[in-house]
């Protein structure tokens, strides 16, 4: 393949996977933008959370919604597991890397927060026990995922599943519907108009 099939190529899979996101997920973003808001408005707080470059992306949305996302506005209660590099290296350490969410949302977590587990393939372990956790605290576990929906189909709630098998397609579609979300809630909040 010559560089200008693939480019062609990645473009156009690229926009096959907006179009069945866009049919699919609509249902399942309406109830997180729902729940989100409730959250915020009885004082409580968004966590995001995963591996790799979903865990860049929760660091992105974390700061898109505790700095600010298009305009300056009151600040938005959301963080990122990812980043107390202390935490995740003793909670690694001591208890198992499957434990590195769980243990802050433990330390963290308050019944009536969310907590926003983000992975691929639906099958990382230290997601699913996190929104196990989440669960037995009385916190929203929700989602986002990719393929089938893996291990989070039936856990995470609302869940939104990109119909996607490749990988950077379903992290590029995470991103998007990330960002969505928060330009949403800024609006549901009545923080922008």
């Amino acid at each position: 393949m010559n560089i200008i099939d693939f480019f062609t190529s990645e473009f156009n899979e690229h926009a096959n996977v907006v179009q069945k996101t866009k049919e699919s997920v609509f249902e399942a973003f309406e109830e997180l933008l729902n729940t989100c808001v409730t959250c915020i408005e009885n004082g409580g707080k968004i966590m995001f959370f995963g591996n790799g470059g979903s865990a860049a992306d929760a660091q992105h949305l974390a700061t898109e919604l505790s700095c600010r996302y298009k305009k300056d506005r009151t600040a938005i209660a959301g963080l990122a597991l990812t980043t107390d590099t202390s935490a995740l290296t003793a909670a690694g350490n001591d208890y198992g890397y499957e434990f590195v969410f769980s243990r802050q949302i433990e330390a963290l977590g308050k019944a009536g927060d969310v907590v926003i587990g983000i992975s691929t393939s639906g099958q990382s372990a230290n997601v699913i026990k996190a929104l196990e956790v989440a669960k037995q605290m009385n916190i929203t576990a929700a989602g986002f995922t990719g393929k089938d929906g893996g291990n989070m189909k039936g856990l995470a709630d609302p869940l939104l599943i990109v119909p996607s098998n490749t990988t950077a397609r379903i992290q590029e579609m995470h991103i998007t519907l990330g960002q969505m979300l928060c330009g949403a809630l800024e609006l549901k909040l009545g923080l922008v108009s």
